[in-house]
């Protein structure tokens, strides 16, 4: 038998119901804070879809700088021109949703409204939290079946995973030239896996300066700021937060580089600073494995294990991030859809959403094959 809609609500109030929990879902969202349509933004979200032979699709499009020196004085430009060189990625999408029911009249006196008002906050909520969590898990390369602690996350029937969605398997570990671990010892990024990882290799304001260094001996493009300046966003969880400002050199440059005031970073207990064109964020969900089990020598490493030689070392994978850095497809309204069950004795509210993520790769000149985009993961134990 058909159900009736518990509220009566029109198609204009629903909709107005769908934008208002996606604004505040937008607004809940950490990763959307970096988030702008154009080529100049961390993560670049596309809201509107490609056609192309393969029917409409979403893609964000590459562009490599020109590799030629052009032509000198007063020899011939034409027929000599250089093609520009772009790079599509399509993002796969998918659709999320969640839902609320109320157990019945008697069990619960909150009037519809209420139940509704409660619906969206909840499920706004909802929605950012794991749209945080899969961004920073695709930045991270690390696969949807662990959560952002490194645990594993518990396996439900086939369509109630996150690894379930159809851009999971688009989710791919860090890239050779775009992947260091942070040698404590020698005070330098080296390469090579995180079973070679000891306590010592925690982060310090030299390895952020040397980070920036390589970024751009590497050609890795930062975000345009004011006076042509570049920017990159660096993720940091916490843990490695704390490490950091304890670090001497960087007390001393945060403490030195700004007025003694409640501005100052130190003073104001912000969980963002900017220091020398780096803008470091502290996050809950930047990949770390605080949550990853202690194995043994073969187990060190493993998906939901600690890292070090005996997988008894805990870590965060540091991301540094420039321009493009993660495409996100936002695609669509989202869909506020109401229900009526048991003769109208009980309620529920059911949201969903059409979207994906990707971090884009481009062919490198310099290794020869392909490179994660505009990210760099850097491992440090905690």
């Amino acid at each position: 038998m058909a159900n009736t809609n518990f509220a009566a609500l029109t198609a204009e109030e629903k909709t107005a119901w769908s934008l208002d929990f996606w604004k505040m879902a937008r607004n809940n969202s950490f990763i959307n804070q970096f988030a702008g349509k154009g080529p100049n933004a961390m993560v670049q979200r596309i809201t509107e879809l490609k056609k192309s032979e393969k029917g409409a699709r979403a893609v964000i499009t590459l562009i490599a700088d020109l590799e030629g020196d052009g032509a000198m004085g007063d020899y011939q430009l034409e027929d000599n021109e250089e093609a520009i060189k772009s790079y599509e990625q399509v993002i796969q999408m998918d659709q999320l949703r969640n839902g609320n029911r109320l157990a019945g009249r008697m069990a619960d006196q909150k009037s519809v409204v209420d139940f509704r008002g409660a619906s969206r906050d909840v499920l706004s909520y909802w929605i950012a939290d794991r749209c945080d969590q899969i961004a920073f898990l695709t930045l991270a390369g690390v696969p949807l079946t662990l959560k952002n602690n490194g645990a594993l996350r518990s396996v439900g029937t086939t369509g109630y995973n996150l690894g379930d969605l159809e851009f999971a398997t688009d989710i791919t570990a860090p890239t050779s030239s775009r992947h260091l671990r942070w040698d404590g010892g020698a005070e330098e990024f080296v390469t090579g896996d995180v079973t070679s990882m000891v306590a010592a290799d925690v982060i310090t304001y030299k390895a952020l300066v040397r980070a920036r260094a390589f970024a751009k001996n590497n050609y890795m493009r930062g975000i345009r700021a004011g006076g042509g300046e570049e920017l990159f966003h660096v993720f940091v969880d916490p843990t490695t937060m704390a490490n950091l400002k304890l670090d001497a050199d960087y007390l001393a440059n945060v403490r030195n580089a700004m007025p003694r005031s409640s501005k100052n970073p130190l003073f104001a207990g912000t969980s963002s600073v900017m220091i020398d064109g780096l803008v470091i964020h502290e996050f809950r969900h930047v990949f770390n494995t605080s949550g990853a089990t202690t194995g043994t020598v073969s187990e060190a490493g493993d998906a939901g294990y600690k890292w070090g030689a005996t997988a008894d070392v805990d870590g965060c994978r540091v991301l540094f991030c420039g321009a493009q850095a993660l495409g996100y497809a936002d695609i669509g309204n989202a869909i506020w859809e109401e229900e009526s069950f048991d003769y109208g004795n009980q309620h529920g509210i059911s949201v969903g959403k059409i979207l994906g993520f990707k971090k884009p790769k481009f062919h490198s000149n310099f290794t020869g094959d392909l490179q994660d985009f505009s990210v760099l993961a850097l491992d440090f134990a905690h």
